[in-house]
């Protein structure tokens, strides 16, 4: 064929209208892109098809083939250009593909369609579908002398073909008995993002076909759905809340559902907006106030020392992953002056952090055990000036760079990944070269970053976690001892040790059943002794009763009843810690600044807004307990659905709260949860609590897993329910038994009023069933 006249034929083309269509079906190539199913990095076939909009009108008039593109040229073409080519993404592949077609074909306009059959483990392929014209870029990007971003339009799709999950869907009897196979085809259209443009090679989390796919199988194949149309709305709801997708085509079938059809299903699509319109109807209808109408409590907010934390500057743009750790001095301290000092100026926010460890040293090991935790950044910094931030962080805490590699030092912080980016010099090395390596540095960043995907490993961060211990276990090498702590009075806690015993101490004339004992500062200080003479871990000191019905007094006198108490007790060197029962800020902060070291708040930050910026204030404990209205109204607030799904509700709302903790400025290692025992919750309620502690806070499907759990049964009136005592100081044993429970479940303090009875209980419980890390 004559070039000249092959170009001439596409000049004339672009002039008449693009109607016609040139097709190349199911072109089979071998390349390196990404990874398989197996996510190695290896040569896989792919299956390109390929649409060229032209007009073939000249070349139909007079059978002269230079008139239209020569579709053995096109297929030659793409071929050559797939086959000596390596991408990581589909949509980088599809893309210079498009440019290669436009540029050496003249093609006006073109559609890739790209499937890897060998992308996923349990579905027939994944890929793209792109269109482009020649208007999509400039001369110098077709020419290849400039990067070219990946930029998708609104017609692209990121899909997935003929998924195999298997469940339990259907209404009939013999379905609800056994699973059978489904089929899913999702479609996602990343032209609805408002993600700005990436370089050319990248995949984003909202497009990874691979973490959207994980994330959708771990909950479809845990549920239990009667119809297709729950089905397919939960899994468009889970791309969209969960994997942060804009617009999503769900289309499920059931081959078994019909016996002389192919299968039966339903096809939706669903974007953000349908959404968040459901969520806004729904709370509209059940009359549910959001955080910023409860009515505030005003003592605290116009305290010029509380800082409130507002939303992460837009100039933000880059998330960064950094492990922390220190071995000298307080570590615990160091780690939470290091995250300070980062936040210096404007150019990085923490938004994240891990719960925190006690872990022995690697590689020199003659040195103290470390205390170590992971971080999530948000930054304007480069990474070579995120470093020079980070080693001047470093260099003002008094860490010797001069001294032995890997010896004690007060402070250490490394990037461990920066975006998705690979970066190498003689200084710094993006991802880090040895976290792979490091359960020490992979266990906390499980916490934060558990799907977030190495560039390099192409393996999520918790794939690489048990990819090490499956390692460590095949190499009988014994792994590092790993203790989740918290630093409570300048202690590391071992949440793995023992159950803890929190004392009851209250302050006030009219608790329900120790009301007006200790209402002077003189008795309370006396009973606080004698709790830790008995074996608590932990005095709570409260000055206000939450008990049910009960009035509300002012924030004045709360802080009356209770301040110098803890005053006094430190002033008689109380060494013990203490913690403050409120859901006042201001109160909080007294106690705090009186020698309080733990704010545990009944209504998790919920009825004071101002709550979670005095948590942040002081670094310290927090626990943050379920509880739905206030003292007078909690108990008309039992309602939790048609199901009764207390223990559902108790998690999500938790999570809530957490998450508004967090994005306070709470670290995640201060955070402690509590179901609220008594709290909008009837005796059978209660009760519900305790079997299904462990699917709270054990089981990996809940957002609360990790989080150290409280769990307060004392004297409650399910106790007095159950066993027919209206004396509530005569529940001793009835408490042991919810107590046994609750350690059974895997709570780790238990709030007590009998601690020399219950002491010996949880001594027992723990030789039972705690078991050890």
């Amino acid at each position: 064929m004559d070039p000249h006249h092959h170009a001439q034929g596409g000049d004339l083309a672009t002039d008449l209208p693009m109607t016609d269509k040139i097709c190349i079906r199911d072109l089979t190539v071998r390349n390196i892109i990404g990874v398989d199913a197996w996510e190695r990095s290896k040569r896989q076939p792919i299956i390109i098809n390929l649409t060229v909009y032209t007009s073939v009108s000249e070349a139909g008039d007079t059978d002269h083939l230079p008139y239209s593109i020569h579709y053995g040229v096109l297929c030659k073409t793409v071929e050559a250009h797939s086959e000596k080519t390596e991408f990581r993404s589909v949509e980088a592949l599809a893309d210079s593909i498009a440019r290669v077609v436009i540029t050496k074909c003249h093609a006006p306009k073109i559609t890739v369609r790209i499937d890897k059959p060998r992308a996923l483990l349990h579905a027939a392929s994944a890929g793209v579908e792109i269109t482009r014209s020649r208007s999509d870029y400039t001369e110098e990007q077709l020419a290849g002398t400039v990067p070219c971003p990946i930029k998708f339009n609104q017609q692209d799709v990121i899909f997935v073909k003929d998924l195999k999950l298997s469940c339990i869907i259907g209404v009939n009897p013999w379905e609800r008995e056994e699973e059978q196979v489904v089929v899913l085809n999702l479609q996602i259209y990343p032209g609805m993002d408002s993600t700005p443009d990436r370089k050319a090679d990248y995949v984003s989390n909202t497009h990874n076909y691979r973490t959207i796919v994980r994330t959708i199988t771990k909950y479809i194949e845990a549920s239990s759905y009667k119809t297709v149309e729950a089905f397919v709305t939960s899994v468009a709801r889970i791309a969209i809340e969960k994997c942060h997708v804009s617009k999503i085509t769900v289309k499920m079938e059931k081959p078994s559902a019909i016996v002389f059809a192919g299968s039966a299903g339903v096809e939706i699509t669903r974007d953000r907006a349908f959404f968040a319109k459901a969520a806004a109807n729904k709370t509209h209808t059940r009359g549910v106030s959001s955080i910023s109408n409860i009515h505030s409590l005003t003592g605290l907010h116009a305290d010029s020392k509380i800082q409130i934390r507002g939303p992460v500057p837009a100039n933000l743009t880059h998330e960064v992953y950094l492990a922390l750790g220190s071995n000298l001095g307080d570590s615990a301290a160091n780690l939470q002056n290091a995250l300070k000092m980062l936040e210096q100026g404007d150019n990085v926010r923490v938004v994240d952090t891990s719960f925190m460890y006690e872990t022995p040293p690697m590689y020199v090991t003659d040195q103290p055990p470390f205390i170590n935790a992971a971080c999530k950044v948000k930054t304007d910094l480069t990474p070579l000036d995120l470093l020079k931030k980070i080693k001047d962080v470093e260099a003002e805490m008094g860490r010797d760079f001069n001294t032995i590699r890997n010896g004690p030092r007060p402070i250490d912080i490394d990037i461990l990944l920066y975006d998705s980016i690979e970066y190498h010099d003689d200084v710094l090395t993006i991802p880090h070269v040895a976290m792979q390596e490091r359960e020490f540095v992979l266990r906390p960043l499980c916490d934060i970053a558990k799907d977030v995907e190495h560039p390099k490993l192409y393996r999520h961060i918790s794939q690489l976690f048990s990819q090490l211990l499956l390692k460590q276990e095949e190499a009988k090498e014994k792994g590092d001892v790993i203790h989740k702590s918290i630093p409570l009075r300048g202690k590391i806690i071992h949440w793995d040790a023992k159950t803890l015993i929190m004392g009851i101490l209250n302050t006030t004339p009219d608790s329900f059943s120790d009301g007006g004992d200790y209402s002077t500062a003189e008795a309370a200080a006396l009973r606080a002794q004698q709790l830790m003479d008995d074996g608590a871990d932990i005095v709570d000191i409260g000055g206000m009763t939450t008990r049910p019905h009960s009035a509300e007094i002012s924030e004045e006198e709360e802080i009356r009843r209770v301040v110098p108490v803890i005053q006094l007790l430190r002033a008689r060197s109380f060494d013990a810690p203490i913690s403050v029962d409120t859901f006042r800020a201001s109160v909080a902060d007294k106690a705090i600044e009186a020698g309080a070291d733990l704010i545990n708040d009944v209504s998790a930050g919920r009825r004071d807004p101002a709550m979670y910026s005095v948590m942040a204030k002081w670094n310290v404990p927090v626990c943050l307990m379920h509880m739905r209205g206030d003292s007078k109204t909690m108990m008309s607030q039992t309602d939790y659905g048609a199901n009764n799904d207390v223990v559902g509700e108790i998690t999500k709302d938790l999570n809530t709260s957490i998450q508004r903790a967090i994005a306070a400025g709470v670290h995640r290692w201060n955070i402690i949860v509590d179901p609220g025992i008594g709290f909008a919750k009837d005796s059978e309620q209660s009760l519900q609590v305790l079997r299904r502690l462990p699917e709270m806070i054990t089981d990996p499907t809940s957002p609360l897993v990790g989080y150290p759990c409280l769990v307060g049964p004392s004297r409650k009136a399910f106790i007095g329910h159950l066993t027919q005592q209206q004396d509530a100081t005569k529940r001793t044993w009835g408490t042991a038994a919810a107590c046994t429970a609750s350690v059974a479940g895997g709570a780790h303090i238990v709030r007590v009023h009998d601690v020399k009875e219950i002491r010996d209980v949880i001594k027992v419980s723990d030789a039972i069933w705690r078991v050890r890390e």
